[in-house]
């Protein structure tokens, strides 16, 4: 597991790394919007070896703007063409609500846990 915080903004994001049965988790927490998003774009970036498939656990993240919806738009894209998948998990109800309110729960599966995500 990999710890990082978004440079100069200590407790505004902090982002988690795992592998759980060959799928890339990534829990976010804290604020995503433009001046964090560099931090979730790069944790979302995954390894070469790694199979196209990623969660993200936003159960922890309190705030989402138009930054955050694109990066998750951009990080299904390259997934899906890669013959993968994302998956979101957790989403407290206020970013739940953008989620819904923009339609990326259409495009992108949600699930209410990480373990449902990943299909325990």
């Amino acid at each position: 597991m990999v710890d990082t915080e978004q440079a100069g903004q200590p407790g505004r994001l902090s982002v988690r790394t795992d592998v759980v049965d060959g799928i890339f988790v990534v829990a976010l927490a804290g604020e995503i919007d433009h001046e964090t998003g560099g931090a979730v774009r790069e944790a979302l970036d995954l390894p070469n070896n790694a199979a196209p498939h990623a969660v993200i656990d936003l159960s922890q993240v309190t705030f989402m703007d138009s930054s955050g919806i694109n990066i998750l738009i951009a990080v299904h894209r390259t997934l899906a063409e890669a013959g993968g998948w994302l998956r979101l998990a957790g989403a407290a109800p206020p970013v739940l609500r953008i989620i819904q309110l923009v339609g990326i729960d259409g495009i992108i599966t949600c699930h209410p846990t990480v373990q449902q995500a990943l299909g325990h």
